[in-house]
């Protein structure tokens, strides 16, 4: 099967071989595992039109390939490929445990050190934090560490 462009006759097959190579292009620029199976839907088609099957059955199969590809593969290879958020630096202090080295209190920066460093850091409610009482990070507001006391 073909179509006719300007006096030519285009085999299906590469267009939707072209089809292909655009999805996975536009993924290349964008990385976010979207396009990348409509390339695959793509090729699917194009394997269904060296069978001499209708435009419709191929299109049909480009849909349903990308959708299947999409709803079940999508979330592995993002597990796999861990795109997303990653935690920086910073990020991952939440949660962790620290050390006041200067008292905190509520309209006052004091200091924590948490994991080997020294943070600029608030307590999380208007209470004043003394110093050496052990802390945890809840937040992170700039470069200020948002801290509560460990009871």
């Amino acid at each position: 099967m073909s179509i006719e462009v300007l006096g030519l006759s285009i085999p299906m097959s590469l267009i939707w071989m072209t089809i292909a190579l655009l999805f996975a292009v536009a993924e290349g620029f964008t990385l976010g595992l979207t396009f990348i199976w409509f390339s695959g839907g793509a090729l699917l088609a194009m394997i269904v039109s060296f069978f001499n099957l209708g435009i419709a059955f191929q299109v049909t199969a480009f849909i349903i390939g990308s959708a299947v590809m999409l709803i079940y593969t999508r979330p592995v290879a993002i597990k796999v490929f861990k795109v997303g958020q990653t935690k920086t630096n910073v990020d991952s202090l939440i949660g962790k445990e620290g050390k006041v080295v200067k008292t905190l209190d509520p309209y006052t920066l004091g200091q924590v050190n948490v994991k080997g460093q020294i943070w600029s850091a608030k307590p999380e409610d208007d209470q004043t934090i003394e110093e050496g009482s052990i802390v945890e990070v809840v937040a992170i507001s700039g470069v200020k560490l948002i801290v509560k006391v460990i009871k």
